[in-house]
């Protein structure tokens, strides 16, 4: 048994759907003074810069009141239940990152139910790329597997505690017969400390928190798990091009609302947001700072996503038998 070492706690999310939304006049009145958009982490990582573009260009096309609201906690968990619990009025919403969807395959007795929270829209989404401290031997993450097999356990990985990307290493690890010491982290910060004084010998993240360390030579990037090789890192191989079984992983940010919140509010929200993530200067902070790909996903779109995430890694957990500590 593969065994991640520490409890899993993350917001879950609905798989209420909607039509195509249309710029509306929502709710006559809506919105009715300061909106919040929450963010279950601390300041830094991804997340919080990512809420934080859209908030300014939202304020700049709309003139809306609006705050970024970070509320940590439980890996996410105390944030997510407290959108969960406002109001659904459209003065509330939840910006996440892509451990969301795992909360509910990880905590059953969850502080807020699932239905609680709907998806409004993927804002877009990026390669997860491995890297190792330059200090470390390995070009390839081929030459990790292969001296991890020799030496089971040495190898050290960092990775976000409760993330894709834990579940990730610990199912290739089964599909490939190696073992590594998988180190979970509550935040970006703690791990890439760590990672950057070498007291890891290797770490998996987005690409959007990767990119920095990776550009200023302070860690040397060995795999990217998507379906292509990253744009921004052209002469880095996929693990599928190194020979490694592993499913495409992508980090991906989102927005959820109170369920219940009217349909015209969300198709309001859904376009304005489209709008800010669409505009030139936005779309290239996103590619240029987090290697994003623009997906912006309608509400029926994104919901269909959601279920299918949760479905499909629920299913690697179950069949590779990972239990959280």
């Amino acid at each position: 048994m593969i065994r991640l070492r520490r409890r899993s706690v993350l917001a879950g999310a609905a798989a209420t759907t909607f039509g195509a939304p249309a710029i509306v006049n929502a709710q006559g009145d809506w919105p009715k003074g300061q909106i919040k958009f929450i963010v279950p982490f601390p300041p830094g990582g991804s997340t919080d810069p990512i809420a934080r573009i859209v908030q300014a260009k939202l304020i700049e096309l709309n003139g809306w009141n609006i705050i970024v609201d970070n509320k940590p906690g439980g890996t996410g968990v105390v944030g997510a239940s407290i959108a969960a619990k406002s109001p659904p009025d459209g003065q509330t919403w939840l910006v996440v990152f892509d451990n969301h969807v795992l909360n509910p395959l990880w905590t059953p007795n969850l502080p807020y139910k699932d239905s609680e929270l709907m998806p409004i829209t993927q804002i877009g989404r990026s390669a997860q790329g491995l890297s190792c401290h330059p200090s470390r031997p390995y070009q390839s993450f081929a030459e990790v597997v292969k001296a991890a097999k020799d030496q089971p356990g040495k190898i050290s990985v960092a990775v976000l505690a409760a993330s894709l990307a834990q579940v990730l290493m610990a199912s290739m690890q089964k599909d490939n017969g190696f073992e590594v010491n998988t180190i979970p982290y509550k935040g970006g910060g703690p791990l890439f400390q760590d990672a950057l004084a070498g007291n890891t010998d290797l770490a998996i993240s987005s690409l959007a928190n990767m990119l920095p360390h990776s550009r200023a030579g302070k860690l040397r990037m060995i795999a990217v798990t998507g379906t292509q090789r990253s744009k921004a890192l052209p002469d880095i191989p996929t693990l599928a091009e190194q020979g490694l079984k592993a499913a495409p992983s992508y980090a991906w940010w989102g927005v959820y609302a109170p369920a219940g919140t009217p349909k015209p509010i969300v198709d309001r929200m859904y376009a304005e947001i489209s709008k800010a993530v669409r505009s030139p200067d936005v779309t290239q902070k996103f590619v240029e700072q987090f290697d994003m790909e623009v997906t912006l996903s309608n509400p029926a779109q994104f919901a269909e996503f959601h279920q299918k995430e949760q479905d499909y890694w629920g299913k690697v957990i179950r069949d590779n038998n990972l239990k959280p500590e």
